[in-house]
């Protein structure tokens, strides 16, 4: 049987941290308030011009693909996931596959949030299971401080959030027991609104009108000054209705990866969660009977970088020697849409 295998794997942050002190120059807000909420002490930032969406990308990127000993005009697709494009459209893959001077290959973008890097791990996995592609490179990267209402109306959001991205390179294999062993992917779009950034967008709201267009409402429009007036081009979060939504998913699509490999919890070397909320997470390993060695977390110091979350904590716990050959690792993440994925996986 082919399965896929993480060859190679990379994460970069940028340099610049900002601690949750460095947010009361911006909205009423405390360090203790914060951490009392998410358990986040500091994120990182992207430099306003030199760093985008894709340069974080490329540079996980190019580490993956060294460490997996290739180059990148072997690798043969690029499966790319993100909430924050450098542009609305294309999308970020063609933008990586340019920057490495990668021959003419396919490049998917992704947008399931939260959830974007596991389901583009087992749209790839799918691709190399069926012999289509050898070497895919699969990235999370997200630059969410651009995007971010930076005062006291926005601070539940804003508080949250940091940039980053991970990247691995997907390969085939024949070991027995090795490599990816699942994956499972949900949706629940009843309560989509609950989570989202509604514009820029073409749906149909009531937020107003706009006088300069003969008194046409706002929803005509896929972006306004209206809208920028009124602070609509902000995320929009319900907090704790996400957190009990997060809470009962997270576990469920773990057990059901386990399950499914007829493992159980106790199994687990390493559990990956998206890291959306200390507490979440925290919660999740209580509920699973795991112990602290057998959870990474990382949100303290990076925030939570959706997409790129679970790649950037994946390749930090494997650097520091907490993944090891033949480990058992799960991966979890919950988010936007509503959507959740797993992916267990044998190191």
């Amino acid at each position: 049987m082919i399965r896929s295998r993480i060859a190679g794997i990379g994460m970069y942050v940028p340099k610049n941290v900002v601690t949750n002190n460095d947010l009361t120059q911006y909205m009423d807000t405390n360090d203790e308030w914060i951490q009392e909420r998410t358990g986040i002490k500091e994120r990182r930032w992207a430099d306003r011009t030199g760093e985008t969406t894709t340069t974080m990308a490329v540079e996980a990127a190019r580490i993956a693909i060294e460490r997996a000993g290739i180059t990148a005009q072997d690798v043969d697709f690029i499966v790319f996931a993100t909430l924050s494009p450098d542009y609305y459209f294309p999308g970020c893959g063609v933008l990586v596959q340019r920057a490495l001077k990668m021959k003419e290959i396919g490049a998917l973008d992704v947008r399931n949030q939260c959830s974007g890097f596991v389901y583009a791990l087992s749209v790839a996995d799918q691709f190399i299971r069926t012999g289509t592609y050898k070497n895919i490179l699969v990235i999370g990267s997200e630059k969410h401080s651009f995007g971010l209402d930076l005062t006291t109306r926005g601070r539940n959001v804003s508080v949250i959030f940091g940039d980053g991205a991970g990247a691995v390179i997907l390969q085939p294999t024949t070991e027995e027991g090795r490599g990816i062993l699942s994956t499972h992917l949900h949706s629940d779009g009843e309560s989509a609104e609950i989570l989202a950034m509604y514009n820029p967008g073409t749906h149909a709201n009531h937020w107003g009108h706009h006088a300069d267009f003969n008194d046409a409402p706002v929803a005509d429009m896929f972006m306004s000054h209206a809208m920028i007036d009124n602070a609509q081009n902000f995320p929009f979060m319900d907090g704790p209705a996400v957190f009990k939504k997060a809470i009962v998913k997270f576990p469920e699509v773990i057990m059901e990866a386990l399950e499914a490999s007829k493992l159980k919890p106790s199994d687990i070397n390493m559990l990956i969660p998206h890291q959306a909320n200390l507490r979440i997470a925290q919660f999740v390993q209580q509920k699973l009977g795991l112990g602290d060695d057998q959870v990474y977390n990382n949100i303290q110091q990076y925030g939570n970088t959706t997409a790129a979350s679970v790649p950037i904590a994946l390749c930090e716990a494997w650097e520091k020697g907490k993944i090891k050959e033949g480990d058992l690792v799960c991966l979890a993440a919950f988010g936007s849409g509503f959507t959740w994925a797993s992916a267990l996986l044998r190191w």
